[in-house]
């Protein structure tokens, strides 16, 4: 078998507690409450093959982590299938959690008191992991993670950083062959982003690590996966290659100018008038962006057009980030 999750008609629904208006309202409320089913998530279906690492995005509320809970048996699903791993989540707990490790950025699965090689070592007998097989793998991922040095702290005493990459070690201690991660990068600094990714890559590449990412920080995705599953509503409203997905939306450049010396603002813009640039002035930093469609030829005579008339500092040419291309997609509706 080839797929490591397998998702059919999977849907939750939660039973919301709804409050009449006013006084009057209120005082029928004690006595009889209104409800309505609210469908967090809504019928999907998806694969993920095994080795594959994924994005799966979506706004707050989209059904992001109710899935992520299903998947990982936290949750009953109301209606649907779900096998992970070969096996259902919530029919075969004990054997199930042996092949999984997950990572929720807000949440600990460290005691909070004692140091953290000791919560180390209490997770590796629920795993039940021999002292060969831990000494031989942990290792390199203590190594690695550059928590070494930490093993000994209590984790209440640790940074957000140390401590999630000390949780990312946890969730590896029984090398499993799938890991889920809810935004595990959440609050961290730059460098300590990179140190994850970078192990994330690693293990992908020595272990053929399943690994299904959710995150608000897109930058992890481009780093890390190939394929995005966007969720909107409790719906897929696409799953795909991230690059085709750039593709197809990112059909915006922007070219930025600096220039030697000041320049006359209504001439540049009645020169590139015909090219339908949208310019963007800063006129404190002196920089002149204008957005055009991503076609080469429009781009040029963009730059021509304002070669020949002004004197150029630099020119920069960015394609549309991730970020504004998602952010696009939920506020205009994908087509």
């Amino acid at each position: 078998m080839n797929n490591a999750i397998v998702v059919e008609n999977l849907r939750k629904e939660f039973k919301a507690y709804s409050s009449r208006s006013g006084l009057a309202g209120a005082f029928r409320d004690l006595f009889t409450r209104n409800y309505k089913i609210v469908p967090a998530v809504n019928d999907i279906s998806f694969t993920v093959k095994k080795g594959e690492m994924v994005g799966y995005i979506g706004e707050n509320g989209a059904g992001k982590s109710t899935t992520i809970k299903m998947l990982t048996g936290i949750l009953t699903p109301t209606s649907g299938a779900v096998e992970v791993n070969g096996m259902n989540p919530h029919k075969e707990r004990e054997k199930f959690v042996n092949t999984i490790g997950v990572v929720f950025g807000q949440r600990s699965q460290l005691w909070w008191d004692i140091a953290v090689q000791e919560s180390f070592r209490l997770l590796k007998k629920v795993y039940k992991v021999s002292d060969e097989q831990y000494d031989e793998h942990m290792s390199h991922v203590i190594e690695t993670l550059e928590i070494g040095p930490l093993l000994d702290k209590p984790v209440r005493k640790l940074s957000l950083g140390q401590r999630m990459r000390c949780e990312l070690a946890a969730a590896l201690i029984h090398n499993p062959p799938l890991l889920f991660l809810d935004e595990p990068t959440i609050g961290l600094d730059v460098l300590v982003k990179l140190k994850i990714r970078q192990f994330l890559k690693e293990i992908n590449e020595k272990f053929n690590t399943t690994i299904l990412l959710t995150t608000h920080d897109l930058s992890d995705i481009e780093a890390l996966c190939d394929r995005v599953v966007m969720l909107d509503e409790g719906q897929i409203i696409y799953d795909g290659a991230l690059n085709q997905l750039k593709q197809s939306w990112g059909d915006k450049k922007e070219v930025e100018f600096q220039f030697l010396e000041q320049i006359d603002e209504e001439e540049l813009v009645f020169l590139t008038q015909n090219l339908e640039a949208v310019w963007d002035i800063d006129r404190r930093l002196h920089k002149y962006i204008a957005t055009v469609d991503a076609n080469d030829q429009k781009i040029s005579e963009l730059i021509a057009s304002v070669v020949s008339r002004f004197k150029i500092k630099d020119i920069k040419i960015q394609e549309t980030s991730t970020e504004e291309i998602i952010r696009n997609i939920y506020e205009k509706g994908f087509v």
